[in-house]
Parts: C-alpha cells; structure tokens; sequence
C-alpha cells in the first residue's frame, strides 16, 4: 500500500470516527432532554396549564396592544448591538404589559425580558419574554412579527406561546403535551432529503458578523431546494412545527428568542440542538424534522455556522 493510501484511509477513519461520535454525543443529548422533561412535566402538569393559560392571556394583550396601537410615526426608540439593530417604543410598552400582567398573577416568579426586565423570584418558574421578535419588520409595516413568552421551572421550558397577530396564528405548547396552533394539533413535515428541504435561517446586525453568515449561506444553497430568512426566529421555529419548513437555524439568538419557539417545535416532534451535544444556544439553534436533523448539524459544522 502506498503511503498516499494509508494517509487517504488515515483521514477516512478519523471521519468516520468523528461521525460516530457527533452520533453518540446527539444520542446521549436527546436522552438526557427527554429524562429533563419527563421529570419537569411530572412535577407540575397542574401548574404548567396554569403557565400555558398565563402565557396565552398576556399573549393575546400584547399582540393587541402592538397590532392596534402601532403609531403611523413609528420610529426607533433605541439601538442595541449595532446602529440597524433596533428597539421601537413598542417593545418596551409590550414588555411592561406582559410582566406587569404575569406579576399580578404570579408575584414570586422572575423574568429574563430582552427589553430589561430581568428578576430572580422564589417560586423556581422563570418567564422568558420577547416582547416582538421581528421588531425591524414590524417598524417596516412588515407582517412577519411576533410575541413570545415560554415559562421555565428550574430551567426546564414547561410551556410556550407565539403569538403572531398578523397571521392570526397562535402557537402554544406544554411539556410532553403536544404544539398546537390554535386548536389543531401540529406535527413537523415528513423528512425529506436536503435537496428537497426548505431551510429557514436569519442573519445578525453586526457586519463582520452577517459577511460570514452570507458566506456560509452561499454554500447551503445549492444543496437545498432553497433558503427562506423571515426575521422572527420564532415564527421559523414555529413554522417548522407547523410544517411550513423543513428545518431552521440561526447563529446568535437569545435566550428569549427561542425559548418558546423551541419547546413548540420539540413538541411537534422537531429535534432541535446546537452543535453535536449541545443544546440549542446563541452560539448555534437547529430545529429539523428528525431525520434531517443530524445531516444539517453535520453541514452546518463543515461550514462553521457556529462561529464568526
């Protein structure tokens, strides 16, 4: 054997074993989330559909309040990561309308807002809030925004709510309880294979940043049936749930961007994650259909989705 066949068998053996071992770290992944859920969803069913029936309420309120309450002088109040990365009035009324509502109902639980709101509380249940996810569609008169308010008890999501006023959808789930939009039950898409998927993503509002999200875009092209970028990261997740994509993933979302989002995907039957082992994060979220799922966190990896 020459030694460029040894090398070549060399590198083909190393990948095979990195493969393997994304599969094993995926495995080990989805079993210890599933254990997490279980015992969160049996420590609190009552509870949780209290959370649900919350959520759903200032939900409702707020997808109102943006829906009927948006000013024709809408402009930007604030910046946050760069000078396009914006924050409307709005948002800071709906998310005062939303802790404000949950607080009278539920006094000791803490809040992580992306417009401030931020509390510890007593009672283990945390709100993860965005007010309007999409804020830039929405300051554009664009109908793709949202708002989402998932509840955690000791870090475990146990209920979540999109509301997405402009669609008059509402996605809601709870912890081993199924997603649904309004009252029908969703289930994610049939797999497909990655040429014929349809792929949502979204980009960051830092430049350096979204360059490289256009580069590895330019390479997920030709290997899908094609690309959609909505601007709500949790519609795109919702709508994996729904079966309107096959699969979604974004670098560089918070908390509160997903919280909701992701459990209403998971509950559909979505896998979701990060990188291989790792939970859905700002550093990378993945929601695909379950057979998908493994091969797109493979690619994503190929082209560094995950880093700048």
């Amino acid at each position: 054997m020459t030694a460029h066949h040894t090398d070549r068998d060399a590198e083909s053996a190393g990948q095979t074993e990195h493969a393997e071992h994304a599969e094993h770290a995926e495995q080990a992944e989805q079993a210890e989330q599933a254990e997490q859920a279980e015992q969160a969803g049996h420590a609190g069913h009552a509870e949780n559909t209290e959370l649900l029936a919350l959520a759903l309420e200032a939900a409702r309120r707020a997808g109102a309040l943006l829906r009927d309450g948006r000013p024709d002088d809408l402009g930007v109040a604030a910046t946050k990561t760069s000078s396009i990365d914006v924050v409307t009035e709005m948002d800071i009324a709906a998310e005062k309308l939303i802790t404000g509502f949950l607080s009278e109902h539920r006094p000791a639980d803490g809040f992580l807002g992306e417009e401030g709101a931020s509390s510890e509380g007593t009672s283990g249940i945390r709100w993860v809030i965005d007010p309007l996810d999409g804020t830039v569609n929405y300051l554009y008169g664009l109908p793709t925004w949202a708002v989402s308010i998932a509840a955690e008890r000791d870090g475990v999501r146990v209920a979540g709510v999109v509301e997405a006023p402009m669609r008059g959808e509402t996605y809601h789930a709870v912890l081993g309880g199924g997603a649904f939009l309004g009252e029908r039950r969703l289930r994610c898409r049939p797999s497909a294979p990655l040429e014929q998927s349809l792929l949502g993503t979204g980009f960051a509002y830092v430049q350096s940043v979204r360059a490289h999200q256009a580069s590895v875009v330019e390479r997920l092209i030709p290997r899908f049936r094609d690309i959609r970028r909505g601007g709500s990261a949790a519609i795109d997740l919702c709508d994996v749930a729904a079966g309107r994509l096959d699969a979604y993933y974004e670098r560089g979302l918070n908390p509160w961007d997903l919280a909701a989002g992701d459990l209403i995907a998971r509950e559909a039957g979505a896998l979701t994650g990060g990188r291989a082992g790792d939970p859905a994060s700002r550093e990378l979220t993945i929601a695909a259909t379950p057979e998908l799922f493994g091969p797109l966190q493979a690619l994503l990896e190929e082209l560094g989705a995950w880093h700048d």
